[in-house]
């Protein structure tokens, strides 16, 4: 989500028009400088936070950095939203144990599932073994059949030993150029799980201007280039 509350109006249409069973919320639900109080009231009402992010953690005080994003956030936000956020798990098994939800791994809210670090400080597709570990014990034979993360703020899609990975993209802060808002639809048939990639388009502009206006200055800057360009200044 990342705090946008104009993307997150746009995917939730898109939701309602889906209408699934269930809505999961994969975390990061409000660093970001788009309206986080109201991007916090949309999913407190229609989507609440079903895993952990790790800026959850930054905003709960359960990891250290960027303080002043932090500490106005908070001004932003429901007292007891710190420790709302601390209390949600890393992970979270649905669908009779078939799907695995979290943010960055089953295992870490900070872990890259589908991607690895390079020396040269770069990144590239995990390896099925580096995904066999990453799973934290989530296997076909054990029924799992789709594990489903955010975190790296891409769309991506792989098969590791009969469990469908898949990293669904964020509501918010694309890294991709394109500033489409971005969510996953799964659908069970006969056994079966089918994942789909979903975007929305929404207000960029108008995100753009609600972070320049009323966040404090660099982030209001920055949150809305990165907007604007759809990925990271």
């Amino acid at each position: 989500m990342h705090g946008n509350a104009f993307a997150l109006r746009a995917v939730l249409n898109d939701i309602r028009a889906a209408s699934p069973d269930l809505i999961l919320n994969l975390g990061d639900t409000v660093w970001g400088a788009a309206d986080p109080a109201a991007a916090w009231a949309l999913q407190a009402q229609f989507a609440p936070p079903s895993v952990r992010g790790n800026t959850d953690e930054r905003v709960a005080g359960l990891r250290d950095g960027r303080e002043g994003m932090r500490e106005w956030l908070r001004s932003q936000l429901p007292p007891d939203l710190p420790v709302r956020l601390a209390d949600l798990p890393v992970r979270l098994d649905v669908a009779g144990g078939e799907v695995r939800a979290a943010h960055g791994s089953p295992r870490n809210p900070w872990e890259d599932l589908m991607l690895t670090g390079t020396p040269a400080g770069r990144t590239r597709p995990a390896r099925f073994a580096e995904l066999r570990e990453r799973l934290d014990g989530f296997t076909a034979d054990g029924g799992g059949q789709v594990c489903v993360v955010g975190h790296t703020h891409r769309e991506m899609l792989t098969v590791v030993d009969g469990v469908t990975v898949m990293n669904v993209g964020p509501v918010s802060r694309q890294k991709d150029g394109l500033p489409l808002a971005r969510w996953g639809l799964l659908t069970r048939r006969a056994g079966c799980w089918t994942p789909e990639f979903r975007r929305a388009a929404y207000d960029v502009a108008g995100a753009a201007a609600w972070a320049r206006a009323h966040a404090p200055q660099p982030v209001g800057a920055f949150e809305a280039a990165w907007l604007s360009a759809g990925r990271e200044p």
